[in-house]
């Protein structure tokens, strides 16, 4: 079966459900990836975070990950919000964690355009994943010409810059596949100027182990390490810098999902975040990708970013 001719009606139903941009690859294994995912591992820039040793070979060849595939459908999803925490001395919060988990949100749109593929097509085999398996997101939406990989690491749309989820499906269909496109970061740096905790050890090298969205949220330690006492420039969970000084976000528009919006969040002071119970912390977060981080977490790095307050 030629899937081809039915790309212009995926993307059309992508759109309808709420992703802004869909692409399309092919399937296999990420020759370019496999020794800079060794390096990486090798280095141990990947910190605490044990998972990603796990599955090699699943995570640079999606057909063996889900037998039989043949295609990557890649799919974005935007975050990018104008809206900021209503007290400026308030731990800071990624634009990410602003409303609902995205796992929840993104993955319901995703089945539901697995089962228009199905509806259209007939009989398709397939699995989607919205960061939830060992998936290299980034490399196949570049793969699929949604944008290239900036050197803070993340994906770059041309039209849309980088504040968006990335998920797919991974189908036993066959696509021509869309890109990739060229990289125009050029000789632009602000992203590894401004990275606080010098993560960025160079172009599309992040040490995640010095990234503040790993030591707020990954790392499980009872305490942060002492070298980022005054670097974490009061993040407490993510971090933004890297993405809101890239020249590409001025083209960022924010995003219209009613589930990414929690203005009880976004009002919370200073203080608030102080003085943060866990019957709050339950009802506040109920559905929030904070929850990652757990309530010790969140207060642990709280008081790690106001280390004078007792």
């Amino acid at each position: 079966m030629d899937a081809n001719r039915h790309k212009r009606s995926i993307v059309s139903k992508a759109q309808e459900l709420g992703f802004f941009y869909c692409g399309f690859s092919q399937a296999g294994f990420l020759e370019e990836e496999a020794p800079r995912l060794e390096n990486w591992l090798k280095k141990n820039h990947h910190g605490k975070m044990s998972y990603m040793e796990n599955h090699f070979d699943k995570r640079l060849d999606p057909t063996k990950l889900v037998p039989g595939s043949k295609s990557v459908i890649s799919l974005l999803f935007n975050y990018a919000s104008d809206e900021v925490q209503t007290d400026s001395e308030a731990p800071k919060i990624s634009k990410y964690a602003y409303g609902e988990d995205y796992h929840f949100v993104v993955k319901e749109r995703l089945i539901a355009l697995f089962e228009f593929l199905k509806e259209t097509i007939g009989d398709v085999e397939g699995r989607a994943f919205v960061d939830s398996a060992p998936v290299m997101d980034r490399a196949w939406a570049k793969k699929s010409g949604l944008g290239w990989i900036g050197k803070n690491s993340n994906l770059i749309h041309p039209k849309a810059g980088s504040f968006f989820f990335i998920a797919e499906l991974i189908t036993d269909l066959e696509f021509d596949q869309d890109g990739p496109i060229k990289d125009y970061c050029g000789s632009c740096t602000k992203c590894l100027d401004h990275c606080p905790t010098d993560a960025i050890v160079e172009p599309q090298l992040v040490d995640a182990s010095r990234c503040i969205s790993y030591l707020t949220i990954e790392l499980k330690d009872q305490v942060i390490p002492s070298e980022f006492k005054d670097k974490m420039n009061n993040w407490a969970f993510g971090c933004d810098v890297c993405q809101d000084v890239c020249p590409w976000n001025r083209l960022s528009k924010p995003n219209r999902e009613e589930r990414f919006q929690n203005p009880k969040l976004l009002d919370l002071t200073k203080k608030d975040w102080l003085d943060l119970n866990e019957e709050t912390y339950r009802e506040l977060l109920k559905r929030s990708p904070m929850k990652r981080a757990k309530f010790k977490g969140i207060k642990r790095n709280v008081f790690f970013v106001n280390p004078t307050v007792k």
